[in-house]
């Protein structure tokens, strides 16, 4: 009976061992995930990032423990906020829709100004 023997999947080295096993190593075996899902972890951590500092900007408006502000979108997007990004949206009895990155938001009002709020729970 001829053995095949299989190739590491990272370095295409012999693999010895058991007969499911796919890398010769751990470092092969992390370096091919690594790889294989280098793409996608990059554009969530990119996006996660951009998330983050959203939610900076929108708790740095709100000081002396106010829980709301007005602002103009040209601060916003000075300060670096990316509109695009958002954990959630809420949309009160009024029919405003609120735009949150996590636990802070804000509300287009007219002419380019923004309710900024901290927060609560909507469920």
């Amino acid at each position: 009976m001829e053995m095949h023997s299989k190739n590491c999947l990272a370095c295409g080295k012999p693999v010895k061992g058991r007969s499911d096993k796919k890398f010769c190593d751990d470092y092969c075996r992390n370096a091919y995930n690594n790889r294989a899902n280098g793409v996608n972890t990059e554009v969530i951590r990119n996006i996660n990032n951009d998330l983050k500092k959203n939610r900076q900007i929108l708790a740095s408006l709100l000081q002396n423990d106010h829980e709301t502000v007005i602002t103009p979108k040209s601060r916003l997007i000075d300060l670096g906020f990316k509109f695009r990004w958002m954990t959630h949206q809420y949309t009160n009895q009024n029919g405003q829709i609120y735009f949150y990155c996590y636990d802070y938001g804000y509300l287009p009002i007219e002419n380019d100004v923004y309710l900024v709020v901290k927060g609560k729970e909507h469920k």
